[in-house]
């Protein structure tokens, strides 16, 4: 399995976490579409529906990453966020029964709460 370093992100290293993240995350779908569509000019536009993903974001793919690939302590992993991020890394650790404590501001939506 690969290990998370501290190196730059190439198209080696993303195709080396794939297959570690694959079993965790949803295939969303891409849409092509014109720009005209959307009222922009009228220029092909290729979309990828990460909204479709678990947690609602592309950051649920990061936070698997970082959970399967680090050496994690027993007391577990703590995120401050009232976004995305904070409910990937809630939605990572409770699937794999990792103790994880998401510090969400006091500004925060009681839906962003809630999820």
């Amino acid at each position: 399995m690969p290990q998370a370093t501290e190196t730059a992100i190439s198209r080696e290293s993303i195709a080396a976490v794939e297959p570690v993240i694959r079993p965790h995350i949803r295939r969303t779908p891409v849409v092509e579409l014109n720009g005209s569509d959307v009222g922009l000019d009228p220029v092909p536009l290729t979309l990828k529906l990460e909204l479709l993903q678990h947690s609602g974001s592309f950051k649920v793919r990061g936070a698997f990453a970082n959970l399967l690939l680090r050496q994690i302590p027993s007391a577990g992993v703590v995120a401050a966020s009232g976004g995305n991020h904070g409910a990937a890394v809630a939605y990572a650790a409770m699937r794999l029964r990792v103790p994880a404590g998401i510090f969400v501001p006091t500004v925060s939506s009681p839906a962003k709460v809630k999820r």
